[in-house]
C-alpha cells in the first residue's frame, strides 16, 4: 500500500507533462548500511536512496546541506544530491539495483541514483567484490596465469554480490524505516562490467522485471585486458532492456555494443550518445575523463589511453547525464510502473526531445533477422 503522502504527490502530478529529464517531486534521502557475507568471508558497503519528507525540499540541491563522502581511494570530498539519513515518505516503491564499473564504487553514478530516487524509486548500491576483497586486487609481479585467475574470481563474484543485494533489501530490510520495496517491481542497470552484471542477472534472478544498460562489457571478442566476460542470455522470459551506448568509447566500441544488442531477447531499444566516451556514464564526467587520459596505466590497457579523445572534443558531462537521466527514468516508469505518459514518450518522438534539450543522440534499431 502506498503511503498517504506519496498518493497525495503523485495524484498532484497527474495532469503535469510527464518530463523524465527534470528532477522529481520527491527530496532524495540517502543511507549506508554494511552487510557481511559470512560464507564469502567481505562486508559489503549499501547505499540506499530512497522518497524524502518534504521538508527536506531544497536541501538536497543545496551544497551546504546535502551529503558529503570521501569516495573510496580518494582523499577529495564529493557531493550527491540527496540528504544523509532524511527521514523516508513511507509507502512501497519499486525498486532499482545499480552496479558500478570495474573498480568503481557504489556511488559513481549517484546523478543517476538521486534522480530515480526523487521520481518515487527505492534505489540501491554495494561496493563490489572486487573493490572490497584484497585477494581480488591486482598484485605486483602478476603472473599471466594468476592474472586469468583472479579474472575468473572477479567475474564469478558480480552475480553473487548482486544477488547478496537483493537478498539485503528484500529480506534484511536495509531500508529506511517506513519503506517497503514491492518485489514485483525490481529492475537492474549498470556501467560497463556494471551493465554486464545487469544483463547477466535475470539468467539467476525471476524477479528482474526491467534492465537498463550503460556502455555494458560483454562482446564474444574483447580488447586486449578486457574482462572477458560472457553472456548467455538465459532469461527465459521477456525482460524488457534498453542499452544506453557512446559512439566514440574507445574501451568498448560501438560495434559491441550492436553485437551485444542483436543478441539480446525479447523487447529491446538502444540509444547512441554522440560524441562520448566510455566514462560519460559517471559522476565528474569531465573530471575523470581528463584524469584517466593523463594517469599511468597498465600496459595492456595503454591502448585505450592513447584512443581516448579530449574531453573539450566530446559531449558535455552536463548534457550526457541529462542523457542518462531522462532515458533510463522513463524506460524503468514505462515497465515497471506501467506508466501511459511513459510509455506514450518512448513511442513518440524521443530524437526531437533529446535535441530539444540539447543532446545528440541517435536510436539503433535490430537487424530485421533479430
Amino acid at each position: 500500500m502506498i503511503g498517504e503522502e506519496t498518493q497525495q504527490r503523485s495524484s498532484s502530478s497527474d495532469n503535469r507533462k510527464y518530463d523524465p529529464f527534470a528532477r522529481g517531486q520527491f527530496p532524495v534521502g540517502v543511507c549506508s548500511f554494511e552487510a557481511r557475507y559470512a560464507v564469502r568471508n567481505r562486508a559489503f558497503p549499501i547505499e540506499v536512496w530512497y522518497p524524502a519528507q518534504q521538508r527536506y525540499a531544497g536541501q538536497d540541491l543545496a551544497p551546504e546541506s546535502q551529503d558529503s563522502f570521501l569516495p573510496r581511494g580518494s582523499d577529495k570530498l564529493k557531493r550527491q544530491a540527496a540528504v544523509r539519513d532524511a527521514s523516508a515518505v513511507p509507502g512501497t516503491y519499486p525498486l532499482i539495483l545499480y552496479s558500478h564499473h570495474s573498480g568503481g564504487e557504489r556511488r559513481r553514478a549517484s546523478f543517476l541514483c538521486t534522480h530515480l530516487a526523487s521520481h518515487g524509486y527505492v534505489v540501491a548500491a554495494l561496493d563490489h567484490s572486487e573493490v572490497i576483497a584484497p585477494e581480488l586486487a591486482r598484485q605486483p609481479g602478476e603472473t599471466e596465469a594468476q592474472k586469468l585467475k583472479r579474472w575468473d574470481a572477479v567475474i564469478g563474484s558480480r552475480v553473487p554480490d548482486a544477488q547478496f543485494l537483493l537478498s539485503q533489501v528484500m529480506v534484511q530490510k536495509v531500508v529506511p524505516t517506513g519503506v517497503t520495496v514491492d518485489d514485483a517491481r525490481i529492475g537492474i542497470a549498470g556501467h560497463s562490467f556494471g551493465a554486464w552484471t545487469a544483463l547477466a542477472f535475470p539468467d539467476f534472478e525471476p524477479r528482474i522485471r526491467a534492465v537498463v544498460a550503460h556502455a555494458p562489457g560483454g562482446t564474444s571478442n574483447p580488447r586486449p585486458g578486457i574482462l572477458p566476460v560472457k553472456l548467455a542470455f538465459r532469461w527465459g522470459r521477456d525482460v524488457p532492456a534498453l542499452y544506453l551506448v557512446a559512439e566514440n568509447d574507445a574501451s568498448l566500441p560501438l560495434a559491441g555494443m550492436y553485437e551485444i544488442f542483436e543478441r539480446t531477447p525479447g523487447a529491446k531499444r538502444m540509444f547512441v550518445l554522440r560524441r562520448a566516451d566510455h566514462l560519460h556514464f559517471i559522476d565528474n564526467i569531465e573530471e575523470t575523463h581528463e584524469q584517466a587520459r593523463q594517469m599511468p596505466w597498465p600496459a595492456e590497457l595503454k591502448w585505450i589511453q592513447d584512443e581516448m579523445r579530449p574531453i573539450l572534443e566530446l559531449c558535455s558531462g552536463e548534457k550526457a547525464q541529462l542523457f542518462l537521466r531522462g532515458l533510463t527514468l522513463a524506460h524503468f516508469d514505462a515497465v515497471l510502473n506501467g506508466n501511459q505518459q511513459a510509455q506514450q514518450f518512448l513511442r513518440s518522438d524521443v530524437h526531437s526531445e533529446m535535441l530539444h534539450r540539447g543532446i545528440e543522440a541517435f536510436e539503433h534499431h535490430a537487424s530485421k533477422a533479430a
